[in-house]
């Protein structure tokens, strides 16, 4: 059974509160604040094994992600969690490299979205993670699947930022994160079932 997520399902990184200056949350729309302080949203519950369906948008230009399995004994989410890139393809730096481009683990693996989204028009998304096994979905098309136990992975890991993490896609059980990078984005629908 899915479980809704909520206003009250989030908080700031490394906070108890829902940080209001950053992002709103109206009805089920929770969108960030492009002009608001740069704070990461967090939810309450750690998942190990899940399924996280939402609607996503982001804003002409932007930039967002969600990040998943994320610890919070580090000083940034993707320090320790693995992201879907979620962005406007054509109007962001960033979408000129397959592996920092939309539905892509960012900079590491690329997607195989063929068309862009549009920006400011919500498009469903899913995520599902099973032992190493994960998943990434839009617009109800699988656009990419990996392993986290596969060398060719833990190599791009090996090349990459990341390799400077130890933690970094190691946490077997941790927080779901939407990403607030300094343009406007919103979710919706945001709801989670845990996978046996």
């Amino acid at each position: 059974m899915f479980e809704a997520l909520p206003r009250d399902a989030w908080r700031a990184y490394r906070d108890q509160d829902f940080p209001t200056r950053s992002w709103t949350a109206e009805a089920d729309v929770i969108r960030a604040l492009a002009e608001g302080p740069r704070v990461h949203l967090i939810s309450r519950k750690r998942y190990g094994d899940f399924e996280l369906h939402f609607d996503w948008c982001v804003a002409e230009g932007g930039n967002s992600g969600v990040l998943y399995r994320v610890s919070e004994d580090y000083e940034e989410p993707w320090h320790s969690g693995l992201e879907m890139q979620l962005l406007d393809d054509p109007r962001h730096p960033d979408g000129m490299n397959p592996t920092t481009a939309c539905g892509a683990l960012y900079d590491l693996l690329p997607s195989s979205l063929m068309e862009p989204v549009p920006p400011s028009m919500f498009v469903t998304a899913c995520i599902v993670v099973r032992g190493t096994a994960v998943e990434h979905w839009l617009a109800n098309q699988l656009v990419l699947s990996y392993d986290l136990s596969d060398p060719t992975f833990r190599r791009h890991v090996t090349q990459s930022k990341f390799k400077d993490y130890p933690a970094f896609g190691t946490v077997p059980e941790g927080h779901i994160v939407l990403q607030h990078h300094g343009t406007g984005a919103a979710f919706r629908n945001l709801r989670i079932r845990e996978l046996d």
